[in-house]
């Protein structure tokens, strides 16, 4: 086997074979035929292989079972002289243990090699998979407070009413005691106070988020290239391309932070999922209708298979393709975050043939 330095050529050769041998990071050289033919000791510490282990088996077999299939789609950009950056996926260690590793990987076409580094994620993931379960835990803590409040709305409205139907058939002339009069006045008075505060209670409630959520016109693309310009690198990695028409409806009334976080979300999911070989086609068109105005985004991508998923895409770490990125939470967000507001997402796609989403915003005075 050849040492690194054959691999890594230079006038101070010695210098590099200390920086491979010494790294902290993950160094790898691989073959495209799937074998490595390089890898510094920071590999085998973390896979607890040893080095001849690593060479003389594929690739393939240190990477999790349910990550084999995504990872060799995307090996298969790299034949095609491709980067592939800020991959992640998961391998076992001898022992069985997961770790999951961040990938930059270079091919060389000529030489039929692939120069990769790779980072230990895995604290990252075990932090935010932690984050989900408690994301998870007061989401489901708000909705039973809420189910709690309409049904204890519900439950006390019927009494009350009945007693103040029995205000109303009773005949007070035939009450000759004043104080007794007067007393009743005020149990009246009160069960319609009570009436008033049960039947307004649930809308108080929905009209929270409008209360301290800041309302304003917000130009689409200019929301749109903002968003677009922080993902510049990836954008231009993926050789995304963009067809948009917003002339029929140049703005709509919603949060500023909330609509960049649904740009955000959608491109990089049409990004993340798009056919492995082809370039991602993202569309986006403005429609203008009564007290409404609606965005259409779609894509070209892999889509959803709808009898499948049916109504949980829109849920919390719900996950519907075997990549390694998905988290399951960006459509969770944009669905609560344009839903609390008013407005909503509705969904059509088909396996392979993309995924269109109509964002409905309501129109109200900012």
């Amino acid at each position: 086997m050849k040492a690194p330095s054959t691999y890594l050529s230079s006038a101070k050769k010695i210098d590099k074979e200390v920086f491979f041998e010494k790294s902290a990071d993950l160094l790898c050289i691989a073959g495209f035929d799937g074998f490595f033919k390089e890898i510094n000791p920071a590999v085998s510490n973390l896979l607890e292989y040893s080095k001849e282990e690593m060479l003389s088996r594929p690739i393939d077999s240190f990477i999790h079972p349910e990550d084999r299939n995504i990872t060799r789609q995307y090996r298969e950009n790299l034949k095609n002289n491709i980067p592939l950056l800020n991959y992640e996926n998961r391998y076992l260690t001898k022992t069985g243990e997961v770790v999951w590793l961040s990938w930059n990987s270079i091919p060389r076409y000529e030489e039929q090699l692939v120069y990769a580094t790779a980072k230990n994620i895995t604290h990252l993931k075990v932090l935010e998979r932690d984050r989900n379960v408690l994301i998870t835990s007061l989401t489901k803590i708000n909705r039973d407070l809420k189910q709690l409040t309409y049904t204890t709305s519900h439950d006390l409205r019927s009494p009350v009413s009945n007693l103040l139907s029995v205000f109303d058939l009773m005949d007070t002339s035939t009450i000759t005691d004043q104080e007794t009069i007067q007393f009743l006045a005020i149990l009246k008075s009160a069960a319609e106070s009570l009436k008033d505060t049960l039947n307004n209670y649930v809308d108080v409630l929905l009209k929270k988020d409008l209360l301290t959520v800041k309302i304003e016109e917000l130009d689409i693309e200019e929301s749109l290239n903002k968003v677009r310009n922080s993902l510049k690198s990836l954008i231009h990695n993926s050789k995304a391309n963009f067809h948009i028409d917003v002339s029929e409806a140049r703005s709509v009334t919603y949060n500023r932070a909330y609509l960049e976080s649904t740009f955000l979300n959608l491109i990089t999911n049409s990004i993340k999922y798009a056919i492995p070989g082809k370039n991602p086609e993202i569309f986006l068109v403005s429609k203008k209708s009564a007290g409404a105005t609606r965005l259409i985004y779609s894509d070209r991508g892999l889509g959803f298979d709808m009898d499948a998923v049916k109504d949980k895409v829109f849920g919390l770490s719900q996950t519907f393709h075997d990549h390694a990125d998905g988290k399951g939470v960006g459509l969770f967000l944009i669905y609560n975050q344009i839903t609390n507001l008013g407005g909503s997402i509705s969904l059509e796609s088909q396996p392979n043939q993309g995924a269109q989403f109509t964002l409905m915003f309501k129109d109200r005075p900012v």
